[in-house]
């Protein structure tokens, strides 16, 4: 958490298959045989486990539910906040398919405000030696020591020149997770070398493309 408010890159672990879940241990917590977040509130009476109050209506996406005695989870909708997991270690565990999200460009007001990290990948294996993880720090490296002005740090100069200038000096295709809001208008701009054929560059080849695309 500190992590993504404050780090000019942060890697935090996750996973990217299906919660596993024991449903026998699910049934323990609810009948009161196992203390609900590892004991850690042990020094009152809260009264009985309520599953629904203490898990499924603070899931925030709402994608768990019980079922015929058995908890169900829409893994399509997970957003990986783990409270289900701090809540009943012994039945629930992270998907075994493991790895990282990296996001990047956080800092405290230096010569800007205060900024929040933004998703660069939203899933990345971590395995030895690291070489993908590498390679994304050493693009940013060299973008970073190149462009940015003095004490200014990753999350300004992406500010200043773009998340879209970061995607290309990573080498990254921009992805749906990264959309912080939808756009204002409805246009869509393309660089020269991105359009077939290009397009005009001087006077006379403006002239022929207005015969051609005549208004």
């Amino acid at each position: 958490v500190a992590a993504i408010a404050r780090a000019d890159l942060s890697v935090v672990g996750t996973w990217r298959d299906e919660i596993q879940i024991d449903q026998e241990a699910i049934q323990a917590y609810i009948g009161g045989e196992i203390p609900p977040n590892g004991g850690a509130h042990a020094g009152r009476d809260w009264g009985p486990f309520d599953i629904q109050k203490e898990v499924l209506d603070l899931c925030p996406t709402k994608c768990m539910w019980m079922e015929d005695g058995k908890l169900k989870i829409d893994n399509k909708e997970c957003t990986r906040c783990m409270h289900c997991i701090n809540v009943m270690l012994r039945a629930l565990r992270p998907g075994k398919d493991k790895g990282a999200t990296i996001l990047c460009g956080a800092k405290a007001p230096i010569l800007d405000g205060a900024q929040m990290s933004s998703l660069l990948i939203p899933f990345m294996k971590m395995e030895e030696p690291y070489d993908d993880l590498k390679e994304v720090i050493e693009n940013i490296w060299d973008w970073w020591m190149e462009e940015a002005k003095n004490r200014e740090r990753l999350g300004e100069l992406m500010k200043r020149q773009g998340f879209q200038k970061l995607l290309e000096v990573t080498g990254l295709k921009a992805l749906a997770q990264q959309v912080e809001e939808p756009r204002h208008n409805p246009y869509i701009f393309w660089k020269q070398d991105e359009a077939p054929g290009g397009w005009p560059v001087n006077k006379g080849d403006m002239q022929d493309f207005r015969k051609r695309h005549q208004r």
